[in-house]
């Protein structure tokens, strides 16, 4: 479709360097690095219908009612949730395709490369458009996306559907359909080096967010606005304001900011959240991957402690994409700075800090195009996988939920010191001075009767003052929170990735990705991560630990999110349809719910439907990634049959049994599949409009397996979506809607 700049009417007058993500794991000794990654291969292609939708009766399953609709201040009334879905389930497929079901359509709105201002041309697609030219285009690699109501006055409304701002980020590249004939590097190994500076300026700018316009025409087609004066691209070398607790310490100090205020950039940007002012939260992942550290030569000028600390964030190694090799670097170190060793006499004059800037919650206001992103340091420091907001109430602080995207990593929250006024909810990046800049965090600690509690990474708690890593005050503990987390004993789970706030109970949702053998092996299992077991794939091979993941869900005390007590269960575990339903099938799925590997997350506002992407590894054999439905009941609705006995054995025969809690099974009325993929994608990145009416959803890396070798060879590429032929594929976002124009998913 053309989704060039169109004319439309205003809103009231119409209704190595192939690697991608790698994850350091938080084994029992913190310094050993474990490769990772199990990230998606699987999609491409054109759409394509399913079976037509039908409506089905509700099927208990022993599933309690959810809860009434509560209203909480910031939004409107929660919906009520349907019984039942209203749709055919989609099948599982191995095509270049995107699947939806019958009745409706999904179209691609915004593409890798496509230019966001007037005068920058069509993208050429063949690795030749120039590396500025990408200041003004789609970045790579969609993930977390929002959207922003726009106002004719051009201010957010909360009412607008048909016009909006679309914010999303761009996580990562694959970086041989970004260069005319892939990368250019010159040896092997450690010595690997890159050698043309143009392709890296252009990786620098497809990484970070888009800030693009949106609307809907009359005929209910999207389209992106590309001279939109709201359009903008941030990216690694944008300039970013530190603030909160670890502005200004000596740990943030550099080269470039010798006050340690300022940083230059954001990347791997997954998933992402929001404020009640209506301000943009990206949320910096697996950042540590960029940077380039020869321990060997590196710890001779470090201190232990500083040894300690860069290897629990694994700050070592060639730096994923070898930014840090290009040579002769450039005045103001664009290169040198993914250097974080320590190669001069003070960190004045060196990037060895470079790293503690990254890991953080950056705040961006989408409705003013030259207000300068914040890196919200109150958060806390490691691999964020989102900033979910909790509900929101006048007089109450303000709660975000967040991921450490690792295996044996933590969930952790934060609570404004600040109470919230909705006097705020106009004032834009002030409010976020208000809010993000001083709080409390605290990590989940999940125990096995089904209660938790929070610990607070507070400097001076006893726990902390006798850890191994000195915290030298509340900064120090920020910076390094995953350490401060280690001392208080929090709960190691098994790859925390999205969360979401269920719109009608309250209660947070967050998928466990996968585990593997080596790092939740049987005497790590717990209850909140109780499996060990072998999932085969259809040629025989096996893969153990906890590969198809599952979901964990929480009600806070009293329904308050500032709550230090909580009651879990697990909402559903990924596996085959057919496999053991005693111990791994545990959530009873069948042909038409069955997945692996869930991570995207997000609540319907308009439905209540909760939706489920996954990014997976292990049942590819089988289907692409893909975007399920769902309909939950309440925390503890398994009542006694909530109460089950995992029995795990592993490959010596050891035998264990783990006792946890898991939720009412929903059935196929109410968890369905709704989409699937093209190939070798990741089904990641989910919003709607406020009528509910259209779902924005991210595919990203179609065809990410191409071997470098064949980047001249269009024919051999694993995926050409969404262009089709023998074009390069392109990570995109699509808008889904009803024919009949109706909400999307019931």
């Amino acid at each position: 479709m053309n989704i060039h700049d169109k004319p439309q009417p205003d809103e009231d007058s119409t209704p190595t360097l192939q690697v991608q993500d790698e994850p350091i794991e938080n084994t029992v000794h913190f310094n050993q690095l474990v490769d990772e990654r199990l990230k998606n291969p699987a999609r491409r292609g054109l759409f394509k219908g399913a079976a037509s939708a039908a409506v089905l009766g509700y099927m208990g399953n022993g599933m309690a009612l959810a809860a009434e609709p509560e209203k909480a201040e910031g939004h409107k009334t929660a919906p009520r949730r349907p019984a039942a879905l209203r749709f055919n389930a989609v099948a599982k497929h191995l095509e270049d395709v995107v699947t939806v079901p019958e009745g409706y359509t999904a179209s691609v709105l915004y593409r890798l490369g496509d230019p966001i201002a007037a005068m920058v041309p069509p993208y050429r697609n063949d690795g030749t458009d120039p590396a500025f030219s990408f200041a003004h285009r789609a970045g790579d690699h969609h993930d977390g996306i929002e959207f922003f109501g726009l106002g004719a006055n051009g201010k957010f409304s909360a009412a607008s559907s048909n016009r909006g701002l679309l914010v999303l980020n761009h996580e990562a590249i694959t970086p041989s359909f970004l260069h005319q004939k892939g990368v250019s590097s010159t040896g092997s190994g450690a010595a690997q080096v890159r050698t043309s500076p143009e392709e890296v300026l252009r990786e620098f700018h497809v990484h970070g967010v888009s800030v693009v316009e949106v609307r809907r025409a009359a005929d209910g087609a999207w389209s992106y606005i590309q001279n939109s004066p709201f359009n903008r691209r941030i990216h690694t070398l944008s300039e970013m304001a530190l603030t909160g607790p670890a502005a200004g310490s000596l740990k943030m100090v550099s080269k470039y900011s010798p006050d340690g205020m300022r940083t230059r950039g954001t990347v791997n940007n997954c998933a992402a959240g929001r404020t009640p002012w209506n301000t943009y939260l990206t949320c910096e992942e697996n950042w540590a991957g960029y940077f380039r550290r020869n321990a060997a030569t590196d710890n001779p000028r470090r201190s232990p402690r500083e040894i300690a600390a860069l290897d629990r964030y694994a700050v070592a190694g060639t730096g994923r994409e070898l930014w840090a090799t290009v040579t002769p670097d450039t005045p103001d170190n664009l290169f040198g700075r993914w250097n974080a060793e320590a190669i001069a006499d003070t960190p004045f004059d060196d990037y060895r800090n470079a790293p503690n800037t990254f890991g953080w919650v950056v705040e961006i206001d989408p409705f003013d195009p030259h207000s300068l992103p914040r890196k919200r340091t109150a958060f806390g420091r490691y691999a964020h996988e989102g900033a979910m907001l909790a509900r929101v109430h006048a007089g109450k602080p303000l709660v975000w939920y967040s991921g450490d995207d690792s295996r044996n990593e933590y969930i952790y929250k934060y609570v404004s010191d600040a109470k919230w006024d909705p006097a705020d909810a106009a004032r834009g990046l002030a409010a976020g001075d208000k809010y993000l800049n001083s709080g409390r965090v605290y990590v989940a600690k999940f125990n096995a009767d089904g209660g938790g509690e929070w610990l607070e990474l507070k400097f001076g708690a006893a726990a902390l003052a006798s850890a191994k890593h000195p915290f030298a005050d509340q900064a120090d503990v920020l910076i390094h929170a995953r350490i401060a987390a280690d001392a208080l004993g929090a709960t190691k789970m098994d790859r925390p990735e999205w969360g979401a706030v269920d719109s009608v109970t309250g209660a947070v949702y967050v998928t466990l990705t996968n585990n593997n053998a080596a790092l939740r092996p049987l005497e790590a299992l717990d209850a909140a991560n109780p499996r060990h077991y072998n999932d085969v794939r259809t040629d025989g091979t096996a893969q153990r630990g906890n590969p198809n993941g599952h979901i964990v869900r929480w009600l806070e005390s009293g329904n308050d999110p500032a709550a230090m007590k909580f009651r879990w269960d697990i909402f559903l575990f990924g596996a085959r349809a057919g496999a053991d339903p005693f111990n791994v099938n545990i959530s009873g799925l069948s042909a038409d719910n069955d997945f692996s590997s869930p991570d995207g997350l997000w609540f319907s506002r308009a439905s209540g439907v909760c939706w489920i992407e996954t990014d997976d590894g292990a049942y590819t054999d089988v289907t692409n990634c893909m975007l399920l439905a769902a309909l939950p009941g309440q925390v503890g609705d398994g009542g006694t049959k909530g109460a089950v006995t995992v029995t795990n054995s592993n490959d010596k025969g050891a035998i264990k049994q783990v006792e946890t809690h898991v939720g009412a099974r929903l059935g196929d009325a109410r968890l369905r599949r709704f989409l699937v993929g093209p190939k070798q994608c990741e089904i990641t990145g989910l919003t709607e409009t406020p009528d509910g009416k259209t779902l924005f959803v991210n595919i990203q890396h179609p065809g990410e397996d191409v071997k470098p070798a064949d980047i001249g060879t269009p024919s051999a590429y694993p995926s050409h979506w969404p262009d089709g032929g023998l074009s390069r594929p392109r990570s995109a976002t699509i808008a889904i809607t009803r024919n009949d124009g109706g909400v999307v998913g019931v």
